[in-house]
């Protein structure tokens, strides 16, 4: 053999090892990206979430407050499309944010809470809880 053919061998062999450790850091990346968008994702959904059950339940207050069928309903839709969507808390406030009656001219808060796990090497990292508020004026 060659010292040519034994040299443009061994360029191969280093082409496929400098390959292989590229790849894994861009797929590494890749999954990166794609668990970071999921987590946006449900943090947005959270917000969402805690933005429309806080409108709804200010015009259909129900007793308990959050108790009322339209509510129910539109929590239900919300927890189809978000995941791990718990069940939110649901106060009325006044101006100042303490405990108030839910009489009109004061505010509903609504606080909405989902857990997320990324898949990636962020992993590592303990679950993370998602939470976000909304607070409307009763009308």
């Amino acid at each position: 053999m060659t010292s040519r053919c034994r040299s443009h061998r061994r360029d191969q062999g280093q082409a496929l090892v400098e390959f292989s450790l590229a790849i894994t850091v861009f797929l590494v990346l890749v999954v990166a990206v794609f668990d970071l968008g999921r987590g946006i994702y449900t943090y947005n959904g959270v917000a969402e979430a805690a933005r429309e059950l806080g409108r709804i339940t200010a015009t259909h207050l129900g007793s308990p407050v959050g108790n009322s069928a339209a509510t129910t309903a539109r929590l239900a839709a919300l927890q189809a499309i978000t995941p791990g969507l718990g069940t939110p808390t649901y106060a009325c406030v006044d101006i100042t944010g303490a405990g108030a009656s839910c009489a009109s001219g004061n505010y509903v808060r609504v606080t909405t809470t989902a857990p997320y796990s990324p898949v990636s090497f962020l992993g590592m990292l303990a679950p993370v809880t998602l939470g976000a508020s909304s607070t409307v004026q009763i009308p």
